[in-house]
């Protein structure tokens, strides 16, 4: 399924223009996106993390800024998926807002006071126009994990192939089959094995592995989501 996401614009210059930040990273075996507090005069307590856009020539140095700020820590990956205004409510005044998904791993927690992460299926009120973000977010993350190493900016270093599906997972939002993943990742060429193995319960340890994506002709491929039974 292709996502019907608005193209990356570069922005005008208007004061009436703020830059939104959907930041991303797995709760459990579930995606969740950092909200923070709303003022007291907003109809919706949560908002996403925004600021106002003063340069236009530095948008993505001032998104990766501004998730740092608002996550506590630097983003892993960071990208621009439109512009969006449509008459649509949003905290400020902005008549456009030009917005970015960016992925932080779960094992950096701290965040800045009041800051929270809820669950993308599971999201209390924010403003219509700040919702639409956060659903081509998820869609975007979705279309471009094909292409782009996401699931693997959510990892350490090196990992087991089972922390590798989770996050695959709950990127996609459904269960994988497991050895059609396994299959199916090895065709990519994108992982390579260490000579590591960590305990994962009962049962032998599991093998540890690092992304390494190997060069092939024709380019290299992605994990064929297609081919990942449910």
């Amino acid at each position: 399924m292709r996502a019907r996401v608005s193209a990356p614009l570069r922005a005008r210059r208007s004061s009436a223009v703020s830059l939104d930040i959907v930041i991303c990273t797995p709760h459990g075996r579930r995606l969740a996106v950092l909200l923070v507090p709303g003022g007291p005069s907003m109809r919706e307590r949560w908002m996403l993390p925004w600021t106002t856009l003063t340069d236009a020539a530095a948008l993505d140095e001032t998104a990766v800024t501004a998730a740092a700020s608002a996550g506590g820590v630097r983003p892993a990956w960071v990208e621009q998926i439109g512009a969006f205004g449509d008459g649509k409510r949003h905290p400020s005044t902005a008549t456009v807002s030009l917005a970015y998904v960016a992925v932080t791993p779960e094992r950096q927690r701290a965040l800045p006071a009041g800051a929270k992460w809820f669950e993308v299926d599971a999201l209390p009120p924010v403003a219509p126009r700040q919702r639409t973000m956060i659903e081509t977010a998820v869609v975007t993350l979705r279309v471009r994990m094909d292409s782009s190493p996401i699931a693997f900016r959510l990892l350490a270093p090196t990992f087991t192939l089972t922390e590798l599906q989770e996050v695959y997972e709950l990127l996609l939002g459904r269960r994988v089959h497991k050895a059609s993943f396994r299959r199916s990742l090895q065709a990519a060429w994108l992982v390579e094995p260490m000579d590591e193995w960590r305990s994962e319960g009962r049962g032998r340890p599991a093998q540890l592995y690092r992304y390494a994506p190997r060069k092939r002709r024709g380019g290299r491929r992605g994990v064929r989501f297609e081919l990942l039974g449910g």
